[in-house]
């Protein structure tokens, strides 16, 4: 925590910011109305206003503090007069610096695309003309090995627009991504980032740990978290760009705290709602920082990450910010085979996750339709039971207010040609984001409760099972007041869901509260491999009378 002491007379905004460039926005980039006050050519990381400190009022002498973290450049701190929609420079302080502001920081995991793999990806200062990247990892009892470390950027003209490409610009670094191979399943296994010089000294890492995959269809317990929409938040009560996610804080902290009992997390979608201002991707990863470093921190694409205009998402707005899903795809591994194409699978022990990209067409005859089916075709049933289909926005079944005034209760186009994969693979759960809320309905299939139980489901499959999970940091989203017979339970509050699965029979589903982590709804699941196979409405098998 840096503390910033401002001794002034003037109405005054506090402003923290990374290489100020221009005082005024009198010689900034033209704007597209996608960039937001406070209106600075090099926009500030976060802001606070000086009269938030009540002695600035009375005696015009205040006191503010910021929290910094490792950006790889010095910082400076700009007082400012004018408010947000005329901010004019007074004073700017002198340069602050991280003792090594390029040193590795931040490690995300992933899964790999094999089981007995993990990908860490982290950011740093140093570029491969400056030193060699690599991550130093072992388990107990053993030598430590070495894995080799491939490095990526981006730049200001990979941007589709402003405020990225303009104002919102700023250096991401250099993202890093070792693979560790030849795991053994269900350890835990102690690793570091390490940047070897040439002058052969090494900068390093603090140590970290994770646990290694199970092997697909492993009988252990196994503890997913699924939530969407989370972003970040500031803790030292500072202002940041699109500073509209007051829970996202409060589910940080409840998975950190209840972190011995996770073992993988799913973030579907509208990952930090940076729009366009690219300091908040390092803002969120250090946010996240020990939950990513510690299981696999899985990601879906939302249209925050990727809408902009003519640029090949599927929507024409302009919700990234010019990002157009650079960042996010950059910033974070998954085991796609497109990076740019959002859809992937993922095998954790008894579980398949089906993992969608709704920022591109997902309709019968698309490519991302053909995956869809291949993915819930293909899993072994009698090994990986459970079967998950992920997407950001709701191509199933929401109540939400916009879904309710258009009719439809769903994405425009959403369910009417998955639903007939979802039933004939027989889904066990699907979910969704970006309806910031919590929803749950009945085992449902077009539009009918194929089961009326509501707290424990058993026997052969029947329907999907629809959740809305997008309530875990962003401004909360109304309901319809209409409330279909299929919408079971509803929560207009902030959450995130939690799957345990005790063997390949028994799962519980548990939807906790970010203010407390209580449990607010639940629901179990006993069903038998017999049931799986067993024939239900438009998932039977061809059968013969021939003997």
């Amino acid at each position: 925590m840096l503390i910033f002491q401002i001794r002034s007379l003037l109405q005054t905004i506090g402003l923290e910011s990374s290489h100020l460039q221009t005082s005024d926005s009198s010689s900034c980039a033209p704007t597209d109305g996608k960039e937001i006050a406070p209106f600075i050519c090099s926009a500030p990381i976060k802001y606070i206003y000086a009269k938030s400190n009540p002695d600035y009022m009375k005696t015009g002498n205040a006191v503010l503090k910021f929290m910094l973290i490792n950006q790889r450049a010095d910082f400076s701190f700009a007082l400012f007069t004018g408010g947000l929609s005329n901010p004019t420079l007074v004073a700017i302080s002198n340069h602050v610096s991280f003792i090594n502001p390029k040193a590795p920081v931040y490690p995300r995991l992933a899964l790999g695309k094999n089981w007995d793999e993990m990908s860490v990806r982290w950011t740093s200062g140093y570029n491969i003309d400056e030193a060699v990247p690599f991550v130093e990892w072992s388990r107990k009892g053993t030598q430590s090995r070495r894995s080799p470390a491939g490095t990526l950027t981006f730049t200001r003209n990979s941007m589709c627009g402003a405020p990225a490409r303009t104002v919102g610009w700023r250096d991401p670094g250099f993202i890093h991504t070792a693979l560790l191979k030849d795991l053994w399943p269900n350890l835990e296994y102690t690793y570091r980032m390490g940047h070897e010089l040439m002058n052969g000294s090494i900068i390093w890492s603090k140590n970290f740990t994770f646990k290694s995959s199970p092997y697909p269809g492993q009988d252990s317990l196994q503890q997913v978290i699924i939530f969407g929409d989370m972003g970040k938040g500031e803790r030292d009560g500072s202002n940041e760009y699109n500073d509209y996610q007051p829970g996202s804080l409060n589910t940080t902290d409840q998975l950190i705290k209840d972190l011995k009992n996770i073992d993988i997390v799913f973030h579907i979608g509208d990952i930090t709602y940076a729009n366009g201002y690219i300091s908040q991707w390092d803002q969120f990863t250090a946010q996240v920082e020990p939950i990513a470093s510690t299981v696999p921190y899985m990601i879906a694409s939302g249209n925050h990450e990727r809408d902009w205009p003519d640029s090949g998402s599927f929507y024409g707005g302009k919700d990234s910010g010019g990002e157009c899903g650079v960042p996010a795809e950059t910033m974070f591994d998954f085991p796609a085979e497109n990076k740019a194409k959002f859809w992937y699978s993922a095998d954790y022990g008894m579980f398949r996750f089906c993992v969608a990209d709704t920022e591109h067409d997902w309709r019968e005859g698309s490519e991302q339709y053909r995956f869809i089916e291949r993915c819930l075709a293909s899993v072994d049933r009698k090994t990986q039971p459970w079967l998950i289909f992920i997407a950001h926005r709701v191509l199933g079944y929401s109540t939400n207010d916009w879904y309710g005034q258009e009719g439809s209760f769903e994405e425009p186009m959403g369910r009417e040609s998955l639903q007939k994969l979802w039933q004939k693979y027989k889904v066990d759960i699907a979910f969704y984001g970006h309806v910031h809320n919590y929803e749950r309905t009945c085992p449902i299939y077009q539009n009918h409760c194929m089961d009326n139980a509501k707290s424990h489901y058993s026997g052969a499959f029947k329907g999907t099972i629809h959740t809305v999970v997008g309530g875990a940091g962003s401004h909360l989203s109304s309901f319809s007041s209409l409330k279909p017979n299929w919408s079971i339970f509803r929560d207009y509050d902030y959450g995130f869901v939690k799957l345990t699965a005790f063997n390949h029979s028994s799962l519980l589903f548990e939807y906790k509260k970010s203010s407390n982590g209580a449990v607010h709804d639940s629901f179990t699941v006993y069903r038998e491999y017999r049931d799986v196979l067993a024939c239900v409405r438009d998932s039977c098998e061809p059968t013969t009378l021939a003997s």
